[in-house]
């Protein structure tokens, strides 16, 4: 792809594409599919059998359609399918039944697709999710729905060439040993080249060092990716030479949202309003000439 093609690219996507909450947007229907799973698995342990297994014939009880229900999270509202049984006795555990609001429970099951959970940790992850009371039947079943799927999706194939990739950080809580910790999943955003958003990756790491971004960047290359013509990033330490190093002609740029929330630091707050409308005019404009700057 030649440099007016891809400048005409990041043209039609720079509407699209002006801050990383598109990673959220992306995030939710992975939220949705893994929510949709957990509650099968949750209908399974209920009735003893597994959906369309000849076990379920004549037991007096039975599947019986799905009621929609909308959920509030902090990556929007989400519209999930919840399983019902026929004799109206199935409660769910994961999304009880008047429950609205997700609870932050969206980023801790989006972070066990992320590269660097083991299976042990996917299956406490989800135990402290469903908390002391679940049993370890259900846990068991939730767990073997769960991983195949965080399998697949991890390594699942990427294309040759995307024009450009975001990379952003998403923080959420942990139980680990005892303790309710901070952790930071860091996800990539690609843009293909017929202009589609894809969540390319997560990854966990307890640091930002050159050899753990070289890594996600080596994993990126084996899933197929030979070329990065733009990074949008923000200074995240180690990143700059580890793109270097696996995609050596790729420009790197740093994330326009990371660069107006620096320059907001010395900005007081009386004044913060109008000068996030003037920065936005700037940031839309088409070229350098349409800016409403006074030169």
């Amino acid at each position: 792809m030649n440099i007016e093609k891809t400048k005409e690219l990041v043209s039609l996507l720079s509407s699209e594409c002006e801050n990383l909450q598109d990673v959220q947007t992306m995030l939710k229907n992975l939220f949705k599919d893994t929510i949709e799973q957990m509650l099968e698995s949750e209908m399974d342990e209920h009735l003893g059998y597994e959906k369309h297994n000849i076990l379920g014939n004549n037991t007096g009880n039975s599947r019986n359609g799905y009621g929609k229900k909308t959920i509030k999270t902090e990556l929007g509202e989400s519209e999930i399918s919840v399983p019902r049984d026929r004799n109206g006795e199935f409660l769910p555990q994961v999304i009880e039944k008047r429950q609205t609001r997700s609870d932050d429970l969206e980023t801790r099951i989006l972070a066990m697709y992320a590269k660097g959970m083991s299976n042990r940790d996917i299956e406490d992850h989800l135990r402290d999710i469903y908390g002391v009371e679940a049993s370890a039947g259900l846990i068991s079943r939730i767990t073997d729905k769960i991983l195949p799927a965080v399998a697949e999706w991890q390594s699942r194939p990427l294309d040759a060439v995307y024009p450009i990739v975001f990379l952003d950080g998403i923080i959420f809580k942990v139980r680990k040993d005892g303790k309710v910790v901070n952790k930071c999943v860091y996800s990539v955003l690609g843009i293909n080249t017929d202009g589609m958003k894809e969540i390319l990756g997560l990854w966990i790491s307890d640091n930002e060092s050159a050899s753990f971004w070289t890594t996600v960047c080596n994993e990126l290359k084996n899933r197929g990716v030979q070329d990065i013509l733009i990074a949008c990033r923000d200074n995240l330490s180690g990143f700059s030479s580890a793109i270097e190093t696996v995609f050596p002609k790729t420009e790197q740029q740093l994330c326009i949202i990371h660069q107006i929330r620096n320059s907001t630091k010395y900005v007081s707050y009386k004044d913060l309003k109008p000068l996030m409308a003037d920065l936005k005019k700037v940031y839309q404009a088409v070229s350098e000439d349409d800016t409403p700057i006074q030169k």
